[in-house]
This record gives C-alpha cells, sequence and structure tokens, in this order.
C-alpha cells in the first residue's frame, strides 16, 4: 500500500485481479468506511506487488511480476509501471504514463532521494535494476541505467548512506540448492557508471524480506519471514 503525499488517498495493489486500487482515505477516516470509499482500478500486469510515490507526490511506480497477456510461469518478464498520482485520484482507469519490462518478476520498488531513479529487485532474474525515472516516462526504450546482479530470489531493498548504497535481501525463497539468505550491498554510484557493483554479502536468517533503517542511526532492521525473527544489522562495518 501507498499513501498520496496529503494523506488523503490510499493505493492498494490487487495481486488476484492484476490491479491498482484506489480509495478515498479522508472520506473514510471522516464519515465511516463504506463503497463509496472506492475510487477504482487500474488495470497492471499480472501479480503487481510494489509500488513507491515519487518525493515530489506526482507519481506512483508499480511493479507486476508478469506483463499484459503473458501468464507463462516459465516467462515470467514482468513490468514497471508510471501512474499519474492525482489522475488516479479521480480517474485512475486512465492513469498510465508509461511501463517497462523490468526483468523477471519484479517485486519491489523504491526511488532515490531526489527521485531521479529508480530501483527494482527483479526475484526472477537474481538482480537489481536502476531507471531513469524521466526516461521512464518520456523515452522508455531507454530507461534502464543500471543491472547489478546480487544472490538468491531478492526481494525486500533499501537505500542507505545518502543513496550511496543499496541494501538488498536475498530472500533464497525457493530454496535453491547452493545458495544461501543473506543481503547483498551494492555501489550504487559503480552501478550507474556501468561498472563491478557488488561489494559484499551479510549472512541473515531464512528468507529476509523487508527491511528498513532505524533514523539517524546505521542499523538496518530485517524481517526473516521463515526464521520468524527480527534482526538488527549495524552497517557502520558492512562492506
Amino acid at each position: 500500500m501507498a499513501l498520496s503525499p496529503d494523506d488523503r488517498f490510499a493505493f492498494v495493489t490487487l495481486e488476484i485481479s492484476n490491479s491498482l486500487a484506489v480509495f478515498d482515505l479522508h472520506k473514510a477516516l471522516t464519515s465511516g468506511f463504506g463503497p463509496s470509499d472506492f475510487v477504482g482500478t487500474e488495470p497492471l500486469g499480472i501479480a503487481p506487488v510494489g509500488l513507491a510515490v515519487s518525493p515530489d507526490g506526482h507519481w506512483i511506480y508499480a511493479t507486476s511480476q508478469t506483463g499484459k497477456g503473458d501468464a507463462r510461469a516459465s516467462q515470467r518478464t514482468g513490468t514497471l509501471t508510471a501512474i499519474d498520482l492525482r489522475q488516479a485520484e479521480t480517474r485512475p482507469a486512465h492513469a498510465i504514463a508509461a511501463a517497462v519490462p523490468a526483468g523477471c518478476s519484479p517485486v519491489r520498488v523504491i526511488t532515490s532521494a531526489d527521485g531521479k531513479v529508480l530501483w527494482v529487485t527483479a526475484r526472477g532474474s537474481d538482480a537489481v535494476l536502476g531507471f531513469s525515472a524521466t526516461m521512464l516516462r518520456t523515452d522508455p526504450g531507454h530507461a534502464l541505467l543500471a543491472r547489478v546482479q546480487v544472490g538468491e530470489a531478492p526481494v525486500g531493498l533499501v537505500s542507505a548512506d545518502h543513496d550511496q548504497r543499496l541494501i538488498v535481501a536475498d530472500s533464497n525463497r525457493f530454496e535453491t540448492r547452493g545458495a544461501s539468505s543473506n543481503l547483498a550491498i551494492v555501489d550504487v554510484g559503480a552501478a550507474l557508471a556501468g561498472r563491478p557493483a557488488l561489494l559484499g554479502m551479510i549472512p541473515t536468517g531464512t528468507f529476509p524480506r523487508e527491511m528498513t533503517m532505524i533514523p539517524h542511526t546505521n542499523t538496518l532492521l530485517v524481517t526473516d519471514y521463515v526464521s520468524e525473527q527480527v534482526q538488527a544489522v549495524s552497517l557502520a562495518s558492512a562492506p
């Protein structure tokens, strides 16, 4: 789920119906939840999951694990979609600005602090992809800026050190033989320059999934889904 900058609207990915649902949250909280609080839906690709709002509040970015019209499990080339947030609040069915291929089974998306770069975990590609937010909307065919191979089945990701590093949760969700769960550390500058960017790995519990930085610290909190634990990781000594 994502909220509009003024917290008036809520946006929810509906994985079963392959769409983005829009709700008038302000109205619901003011007069009680009811059918009239539902604004509408925006069709996306198959199995949408990740959502991020641009820092300027103008755009929503959504990942879909498979593109429209391709339900073949063996060819899950997914999409990253740019959605006009203000248009979505009133006419969600007409809010899509552009969409691009985003690797195999893209599941999470975040934006850089300045909103210029979008980072996506492509779980089936074992990679993190970087896209130009501007080019995504104006020249989608040239929007891809970076691709970094990480560990097995990456899911969660978070930016650290003022956007100098990315921390990626390699979930090993499907327990691939010989693979392990860990956190991959990615050098953002190197990735955008096309240089080797994987700095190293940090061990985790089983199936690391979601992450957040504790504000004003170098401490990262990680949920290890299968281990049923929350892990605190100091990034001060990380690669």
